[in-house]
C-alpha cells in the first residue's frame, strides 16, 4: 500500500506544513509537536499564543529542511490489532481534526497518530479521514491478519463494512481507499461505540482539529 498521504481538505498554508511535518514523522502526533516546539525560539510552541505566524513558519520551514524519520515502529505481540479512530469538527463545518490509535491484541499501545483534516470540514469527512489514517498506518508498519475497528461514526460504518454507497458528498476518495486497505487485512470487524464509550482517538483529533484552525503564515 502506497505511503503517499491522501489529500486533506483546505487548510493555512501554516496548517499544511504542520500536516507535512506529521506525515514525515508517521502521523505521530506527539513526536511531531515535540520537534516543532524544540524548534520555535524562545519558550514558545506550536500553540503558544506568544508564538508569532512568522516565527511558527520559520521553525516548521528549518524542521522540513531537517533529517526527519519516521520513529521506529514498537513490536506487537502477534498479528492482531486494534484500532481506535475519531474525527471531529468544531462548528460542523469548521477546523477539523482526525485521530487514530493503534494497539495489539493486549490494548498495548503502539501508536497515536493524528492530523489536521480542513479548516471548514464537516465531522463525517473528518471520520472517513480518521479511519483512512489508521488504515494507512497500521498496514505501514505491520501485516495484521485480524483486525477490530472500534468506530463511533455509523455513517462510516455502512459504507465501509455494509456497502452502502458513501452519503457524504467528497468522500468518495477516502472511501475508495478504505475499501482497498480493508482488502489487504484478511479478517477485519468492527464494534461500535458509544457515545459515552472511551476512545483514546478523540484528543488526537481534537489536536488536529486545533492544527486546522492556525491562520494563514507570514
Amino acid at each position: 500500500m502506497t505511503r503517499k498521504p491522501l489529500p486533506t481538505e483546505h487548510l493555512s498554508p501554516l496548517a499544511t506544513l504542520v500536516d507535512e511535518v506529521l506525515a514525515c514523522v508517521g502521523y505521530e502526533m506527539a513526536a511531531a509537536t515535540d520537534i516543532i516546539d524544540d524548534a520555535v525560539p524562545g519558550y514558545g510552541g506550536l500553540f503558544d499564543p506568544a508564538t508569532t505566524p512568522g516565527e511558527l513558519r520559520h521553525a516548521l520551514d528549518s524542521v522540513l529542511a531537517s533529517d526527519l524519520s519516521r520513529p521506529p515502529a514498537p513490536e506487537s505481540t502477534d498479528d492482531s490489532f486494534i484500532l481506535y479512530v475519531d474525527g471531529g469538527s468544531r462548528g460542523n463545518p469548521g477546523p477539523a481534526g482526525a485521530g487514530a490509535v493503534i494497539m495489539d491484541a493486549t490494548e498495548t499501545e503502539l501508536a497515536r497518530l493524528g492530523r489536521p483534516v480542513g479548516s471548514r470540514t464537516g465531522n463525517n469527512t473528518a471520520e472517513y479521514v480518521a479511519l483512512q489514517l489508521g488504515l494507512s498506518e497500521l498496514l505501514a508498519r505491520y501485516d495484521p491478519r485480524s483486525l477490530e475497528v472500534r468506530i463511533d461514526s455509523m455513517t462510516v460504518i455502512r459504507d465501509a463494512w455494509d456497502d452502502d454507497d458513501p452519503t457524504e458528498p467528497g468522500v468518495e476518495t477516502y472511501s475508495e481507499a478504505i475499501a482497498t486497505a480493508l482488502l489487504s487485512v484478511p479478517e477485519h470487524r468492527y464494534t461500535h461505540l458509544a457515545d459515552s464509550d472511551p476512545n483514546p482517538a478523540d484528543a488526537l483529533a481534537t489536536v488536529g482539529a486545533d492544527i486546522a484552525a492556525l491562520g494563514p503564515g507570514s
